[in-house]
């Protein structure tokens, strides 16, 4: 497609969009147009809600972790890292889609939250897969021998931390290993940023744009996903 035929086709997008269809259809439709989520993910969905509502919406999307758990597949990964657990949905898709014998570094500091996470992916029959480490993500990055090693990472941790877990993580990563980051348009808040939060990832996303190391890649999908590609 020309560069003229996309503007068309974002132009139209627009046009659907302002007729009637709001953000949250929109999402509902993508929801309904991917994988289901199973009993089990719905179930922690559910009690996440129950339990933790005013965080639950740290929760990825239905949608999101269908992705995730596709590219996790494309990758073939056997060595996953994800930053920021909550009660492990994420990680739960991430280790359901490793290749035999893969195993998931899971990253967390809060032993409440990941208590959920446990418990569900002993259900989903992959905890044996997944090595949950309770602390600051970067004091256990750090502790990781600098080899190219892993083939996907996962952040959805404090914002302000965004750009060192990419920095620690682009040495373990193998060439063509993937890193994705979660919530990287922060509600729109990057293009004029309120918070430090916001400041970071804007900052982030503007470095990245022109770092050599790294293929990058911005979806609307969510509140933004980042997908990158070590060169």
């Amino acid at each position: 497609m020309t560069a003229e035929g996309s503007r068309e086709l974002d132009d139209a997008m627009l046009t659907v969009m302002s007729a009637g269809a709001s953000a949250d259809v929109v999402s509902d439709y993508l929801i309904a147009h991917s994988t289901p989520a199973d009993d089990v993910l719905r179930d922690l969905a559910a009690e996440t809600l129950q339990r933790f509502p005013d965080a639950a919406g740290m929760q990825v999307s239905p949608d999101e972790a269908a992705l995730i758990t596709m590219l996790v597949r494309l990758v073939g990964a056997r060595t996953a890292v994800e930053v920021g657990v909550f009660t492990g949905y994420s990680g739960l898709c991430i280790a359901r889609a490793l290749q035999p014998g893969g195993r998931l570094l899971a990253c967390d500091v809060s032993e409440e939250w990941t208590s959920v996470a446990r418990r569900y992916w002993e259900r989903a029959g992959v905890a044996d897969r997944i090595d949950l480490r309770i602390g600051p993500a970067l004091d256990t990055l750090r502790t990781l021998a600098p080899d190219p090693v892993v083939d996907i990472a996962f952040v959805d941790a404090d914002k302000t931390g965004y750009p060192l877990y990419v920095q620690h993580l682009y040495p373990r990563m193998r060439a063509n290993g993937v890193v994705l980051l979660d919530n990287t348009l922060r509600g729109g808040h990057v293009l004029e940023p309120r918070s430090d939060d916001d400041r970071a990832i804007a900052g982030l996303n503007d470095a990245l744009v022109r770092d050599p190391r790294w293929e990058t890649v911005l979806l609307p999908l969510a509140d933004g996903l980042t997908m990158l590609r070590k060169r």
